[in-house]
C-alpha cells in the first residue's frame, strides 16, 4: 500500500517542474528504481493511472529502470552484485555486508509538451 504515497510523491514532483517549465502535458516520466527497494512497478502504474485522472499527467508513459544491488563485504572489501537478497560474500563467505547500491529510487526526467 505504500506504493500509493510513492506515487503521490511522484505526481508531485512531476507537476512542480512540469508547471515551472510551462508545461502544457506530461508525455513521460523516467524512474530509477534499486532492485532492494520495495518499489513494485506494476503498482506504481496502478496508482499513477487512478491519481493522474483531470491532471496534465492524464495521459504520461511511466519508465522504469532498475539498478542492480550491489554489496560490499565488511571483511574482504570485496564488491559483488546480486540478484535476490543478501548473500554470503562469494570471496571469503562472511555475511558481514553492507548495501552500496540497489535501494535507490528518483524521478530521473520527465518529458513534457509546452503550450504553444
Amino acid at each position: 500500500m505504500h506504493e500509493l504515497s510513492v506515487t503521490e510523491n511522484i505526481l508531485q514532483i512531476t507537476l512542480k517542474h512540469a508547471q515551472q517549465a510551462g508545461a502544457k502535458s506530461v508525455t513521460d516520466v523516467h524512474l530509477v528504481i534499486g532492485e532492494l527497494s520495495s518499489i513494485i512497478d506494476d503498482s506504481v502504474q496502478f496508482y499513477w493511472d487512478m491519481i493522474t485522472e483531470n491532471t496534465i499527467c492524464q495521459s504520461a508513459q511511466l519508465h522504469f529502470t532498475r539498478i542492480p544491488a550491489k554489496m560490499l563485504c565488511q571483511n574482504c572489501k570485496q564488491e559483488f552484485t546480486i540478484e535476490h537478497g543478501p548473500i554470503p560474500c562469494p570471496s571469503c563467505g562472511s555475511v558481514n555486508l553492507r548495501v552500496i547500491q540497489g535501494e535507490e529510487f528518483w524521478v530521473d526526467s520527465i518529458e513534457i509538451q509546452k503550450e504553444e
